[in-house]
């Protein structure tokens, strides 16, 4: 079977690899679809991120679907044909977190395409996948485009439960990269009665009009466009922040209400942030990093017509055409969510 590995920044390549069988209480699953992401990205254009570094050849990818081919002994409640999505969050049950039911902090986390731990964890770009029947969610009635972008609406169903009920709110998303649409497609259906996007590009922010948002401020080339939202200590009671970078959450805070939620899911490394001035309006920040729970969720959200993701997915590119599909995916003003098709 091929699979798509990463040697260092900029060495990409599509190499063979012994097909896997099921164990006992595992799946085999023949890949459908999988959604490149950030951190794919940044393994492929730097060779990671902050200080995680890929120290040995990598399959990367997290975000996947695809077709049950084979059952292992003892699993129950899946057939082969089945379309699922594949949460790439694989807890290991026992640690005091996962005991404490606070899974995505698992301290033995086994996570597709991830160069923290070493050896690495590989990732789930690969034609054949073996995976713990845990992790398959059916995805009857979606399409694997679909049942793959499960993962990044999971990452944004926890953010949404860190910011607690959003029904009425005037909602900021900082960053209109898949996770920063995918917040505001998420807030419209949990209440928002405002929402107001900023990212760097015309296509972003049109975009982000066209799944949601009520107003969308291209802060590249009006940089003071929130200056507009300040007035009496300002507008906004919630924001996801999706950028990671900290002139962004800077300029964000002037246009939050005293007491408002700042809910952090953009990882760019470390930043130096307003204390004080957050400090003086009172406001709460928290982070939030991966889900557990949220995965079914968003599998059964979509299968209930009550999110629709598929205005993100812009391109899919066969698995011959990876390197033009990583390239696509790094430009930003012209792509969303680029997908590769194994089948």
């Amino acid at each position: 079977m091929k699979a798509i590995v990463a040697h260092a920044a900029k060495d990409l390549r599509l190499e063979e690899r012994d097909p896997p069988k099921p164990g006992a209480g595992e799946v085999l699953i023949r890949l459908a679809a999988g959604g490149i992401c950030g951190s794919d990205l940044h393994y492929y254009a730097h060779g990671g991120f902050g200080t995680v570094r890929l120290r040995e050849p990598m399959i990367l990818g997290h975000e996947v679907s695809g077709v049950i081919e084979a059952l292992g002994e003892g699993v129950a409640g899946l057939k082969t044909g089945q379309l699922v999505a594949v949460s790439p969050s694989r807890p290991c049950g026992d640690c005091d977190y996962c005991r404490e039911g606070a899974q995505n902090h698992c301290l033995n986390m086994r996570f597709y395409g991830s160069a923290m731990p070493f050896p690495h964890i590989q990732g789930a770009f690969r034609e054949m996948l073996v995976a713990d029947a845990a992790q398959c969610v059916v995805a009857d009635g979606l399409t694997a485009a679909e049942a793959a972008m499960a993962e990044p609406l999971a990452v944004v169903l926890h953010a949404a439960k860190q910011a607690g009920d959003l029904m009425g709110k005037r909602v900021l998303v900082t960053g209109c990269g898949p996770i920063g649409l995918l917040a505001v497609i998420v807030a419209k259906a949990a209440g928002a009665v405002e929402i107001v996007a900023t990212d760097i590009t015309e296509f972003t922010t049109d975009m982000a009009r066209k799944v949601g948002a009520d107003a969308a401020h291209n802060v590249g080339k009006v940089p003071e466009a929130l200056a507009a939202y300040t007035a009496d200590k300002g507008h906004f009671d919630v924001l996801f922040e999706c950028t990671g970078v900290a002139a962004v959450v800077g300029s964000a805070v002037p246009a939050l209400r005293p007491r408002a939620t700042m809910v952090q899911l953009g990882l760019g490394g470390d930043m130096v942030l307003p204390v004080q001035a957050m400090t003086a309006k009172e406001l709460v920040l928290k982070g939030s990093f991966r889900f557990h729970a949220e995965f079914a969720s968003a599998v059964a959200l979509m299968r209930g017509g009550q999110i629709d993701v598929t205005p993100l997915v812009t391109h899919s590119k066969a698995l011959s055409e990876f390197g033009e599909a990583f390239e696509l995916a790094s430009d930003r003003n012209a792509a969303i969510k680029v997908q590769i098709a194994f089948g």
